[in-house]
């Protein structure tokens, strides 16, 4: 859209008011629980049953780093180190927009939804951020934090149970114990360690959010 002055505002001044008013509304849509605009990776799913899915992804790439902390502060040490990276913190200057728009340089690259959160063989967590389908490790800009890398993540099969409100490491594990329930008695073995999956922002009203649990079978 090309913007001219109105009533005496110049054009550039008029864009920074209509992004402002853009960044509000998508503001407190995060607060309310909405997420505007965030894609997030593809996947066919099935019902199991008692609230749990089995979901079948494609590989996806994803930008990871491990934290040796407890949970809570490694998902908080984590996200902000892979903030660091989305919001120009890499070879290219390049903005990558989370849940809004970044204007901060003439390409943007839009974060997928979930956050993820997994144990570390070491008793720290691996936490990541989704990439937008369109790029690949070769086309995505390099970090300049040496403890953020790149990776792809291989085609996975998870059952997942979604929930919202407290998500502290106790409501996460009473979360897990409720997804192992179910596929116990569904006869289903996992094939690995439980993740954390976030869809909102901290901030979000508890009720409002998205979160879930997953295991790989």
């Amino acid at each position: 859209m090309l913007l001219t002055a109105t009533s005496g505002i110049p054009a550039a001044m008029l864009s920074r008011i209509i992004s402002g008013a853009v960044q509000f509304a998508e503001g407190l849509g995060g607060i309310v629980g909405i997420r505007i605009g965030t894609e997030e990776p593809l996947y066919v799913a099935e019902p199991l049953g008692s609230g749990v899915e089995i979901r079948r992804y494609g590989p996806r790439i994803a930008a990871e780093t491990t934290v040796l902390e407890d949970e809570d502060r490694a998902r908080n040490t984590g996200f902000r180190r892979l903030a660091g990276y989305i919001f120009g913190g890499n070879s290219r200057q390049t903005s990558i927009a989370m849940t809004a728009p970044v204007a901060q340089s003439s390409e943007k690259i839009a974060m997928t939804a979930p956050v993820a959160q997994a144990r570390d063989p070491q008793g720290g967590s691996v936490i990541r951020f989704f990439m937008p389908a369109k790029w690949s490790l070769q086309t995505l800009p390099t970090p300049d934090d040496d403890q953020v890398r790149l990776v792809e993540v291989p085609a996975e099969k998870f059952a997942v149970l979604r929930f919202t409100g407290d998500r502290s490491p106790a409501a996460v594990a009473e979360r897990v114990e409720e997804l192992l329930d179910v596929l116990r008695d569904k006869g289903i073995k996992p094939t690995g360690e439980a993740v954390s999956w976030f869809y909102d922002p901290p901030w979000t009203i508890p009720w409002r959010r998205r979160n879930e649990v997953a295991v790989p079978v």
